[in-house]
This record gives C-alpha cells, sequence and structure tokens, in this order.
C-alpha cells in the first residue's frame, strides 16, 4: 500500500553520530514522532551524569524522548506503540533491539550503519577499519532484523579513508554521508519500490566495542600497523606507550622513512630527533615518527615541548611499564 502524506517516524539514537540522521529527518517532510535514546549515564573525567546528543537534539526540538533501562517491560512498548510510527529509524542506538520492539511500526525499522555490510557487523565499524588500514568505508541503509546488522542492505555510500586520517574524522563524515541516501530509502519505502538485497553471512566481519586494553603499542609490529593503530584509538581509548614506568598517550604519528643513528635497533628503540618529532623502531625494520604526545595526566604537546620536560635521548626504550601487566588498564 502507497501512503500518502508524511510518515509518522520514530528514532532510534544517542551519540553525536546519529544526530545528522535526527536533524535529516526534523528537516524533511516526515514527523518524528518520538525519540528512543539511552538512559543518562555518567559521562567524561568527571563522571557527571549527563544527556547525550540525541536526547539534547529531540528535547531541543519538543520531540517525546524515551529512556528505557530494558527493552522488555511492557510497559515501554506500550508507550513505542502509542507514537503510532509508520517507521522506526535507527542510527547508534547502543542495544540490540528485540522482535517485539522491531514489529511496532508498521513498515519496520531501518538502520544507518556505519560500514559497508557486510564488513563490520557490531558496535564500533569506523575504528575498526581504520585500524585495520582499509583504504575505504561507508554507510549502509539496512532493514533492522534480530540479528546484529544482518538485514537485507537498502543502499550504500562509499568514503575513502586517507592514510592519516583518524577514526573521529571518518565517523563525522560518515554521520553526514548517509542521509540523503536514507531519505531516499524512506520516500521508496512509502512508495513500495525499495530494493532489498541480502546481506552474503559468509563474508561479513565483526566489529566489537573498543576497550582501553587495547591501545598498549606493540613495538614488534610495523610501523603501518601502529600508526594505524593510534589513528583508529583517537579520540579513544588512545593508543599509548611507558617511557620510565609512565604512561605516555601517542596521539598523532607517520609512518617514517628516516631509519635513525641504528638501521638494526630493537623495537621499541628511539632513534631519531627533530624538530618535529621522535623516531621509534619498529617490527620488521620499519620506522614511526611520533608527532604528538601526551603524558600521564598532563595536556597533549607536540613532541618538541615533551622533551623539554622529558628528556629521551637517542638508545631509550619505550614499552610496557615493568611494573605492570602490559595488557592491564594502566592508571
Amino acid at each position: 500500500m502507497v501512503t500518502h502524506g508524511p510518515l509518522r517516524v520514530v528514532f532510534f539514537g544517542t551519540p553525536a553520530f546519529a544526530v545528522p540522521t535526527l536533524d535529516a529527518l526534523l528537516g524533511s517532510r516526515h514527523r518524528v514522532v518520538g525519540v528512543v535514546t539511552q538512559p543518562d549515564r555518567p559521562r567524561g573525567r568527571g563522571q557527571r551524569v549527563s544527556e547525550a546528543p540525541v536526547k539534547l537534539r529531540a528535547v531541543a526540538a519538543g520531540i517525546p524522548v524515551l529512556q528505557p533501562a530494558s527493552l522488555k517491560p511492557s510497559e515501554f512498548l506500550a508507550d513505542l506503540t502509542a507514537f503510532d510510527a509508520d517507521l522506526g529509524v535507527v542510527a547508534a542506538y547502543g542495544r540490540i533491539l528485540t522482535e517485539a520492539v522491531l514489529a511496532v511500526p508498521r513498515l519496520g525499522m531501518i538502520n544507518v550503519h556505519a560500514s559497508l555490510l557486510p564488513k563490520y557487523r557490531g558496535a564500533a565499524p569506523v575504528h575498526r577499519a581504520v585500524i585495520n588500514g582499509d583504504t575505504e568505508t561507508g554507510v549502509t541503509i539496512m532493514r533492522m532484523v534480530v540479528a546484529l546488522d544482518a538485514g537485507a542492505m537498502m543502499a550504500t555510500v562509499t568514503r575513502a579513508i586517507a592514510p592519516d586520517e583518524t577514526s573521529d574524522v571518518v565517523e563525522h563524515d560518515l554521520a553526514h554521508l548517509g542521509v540523503a541516501a536514507l531519505l531516499t530509502v524512506i520516500e521508496q519505502l512509502e512508495r513500495g519500490s525499495v530494493r532489498e538485497e541480502p546481506q552474503d553471512d559468509a563474508q561479513s566481519t565483526y566489529a566489537p566495542r573498543l576497550t582501553k586494553d587495547e591501545g598498549l603499542i606493540d613495538w614488534t609490529l610495523p610501523a603501518t600497523a601502529i600508526h594505524n593503530r593510534v589513528r583508529g584509538l583517537y579520540p579513544w581509548p588512545h593508543a599509548y606507550t611507558h617511557l620510565k614506568g609512565s604512561r605516555v598517550i601517542v596521539l598523532k604519528s607517520q609512518v617514517g622513512s628516516d631509519p635513525g643513528s641504528d638501521p638494526g635497533s630493537d623495537p621499541g628503540t628511539v632513534v631519531g630527533i627533530s624538530s618535529d618529532g621522535m623516531v621509534v623502531a619498529a617490527g620488521h625494520g620499519t620506522r614511526l615518527k611520533l608527532l604528538e604526545l601526551q603524558p600521564e595526566g598532563r595536556r597533549a604537546m607536540t613532541v618538541r615541548d615533551f622533551l623539554a620536560g622529558h628528556p629521551t635521548p637517542i638508545g631509550t626504550h619505550l614499552g610496557s611499564d615493568p611494573g605492570s601487566d602490559p595488557g592491564s588498564d594502566p592508571k
């Protein structure tokens, strides 16, 4: 059946990535009748309870907001049903939707996912693509099903990943890139003309949520792999190493060609220092140039400023804290 007039849309989303999608829906001819987002949680260094970006935007637009701690209670399903939505749109909500929730909107629910499915199903698709050194990513508009990010694909948009781009830059662009494709798919759903392509499950990969203990740099890896980890773990949880027992976050790096003072140095050894960086030996004879660092408990700084307060002569070894488990979360 072809719908005449604007659709009533319920939106599920939580972080900043989802805000451009919500904005696009608010600016379209369709009507956002409700927003479902995660409960307010402690955030930031001070761990103060604060509202997530989607909630802030919804409240500013005067849209009713639901923040269920669980999607299973009958009270939530009743409130969701009361929106009388034609369609559900999801963007980085942060929780797998139940079959009962998916069945509420009469046209079903669609998702704005930040990868070229079936690659990188899961919570951290952008970061995993950067960590793995992918040169291309994109956004997939897909039908929501109970299985994680496994529904049929309705549209895809691609974007190149530059060698030095960090995950936050890529994610910001993807948040805006998928908007036009989403609105086109919604129009096709309304007309009954949308094409749905099943995913090839055999080609699927998983993008698990990031954890703090992934940040410890393994200097035996090639410089490119370490550089990709620095980019992919920015702006959280960050790649880090240890210098003289203290944790040092590596914020910015560059794959180097300068072999430094000793081409045969062990991985993790400082082999060169210049006005703009510190060259460290990595695995397989490669070199990584550190450009921006953040000492534990301090502000971010250039390597030049770092060296002024932390003399690091050539031959110094960077690596795991000898007083702690290398795999643990350093305090």
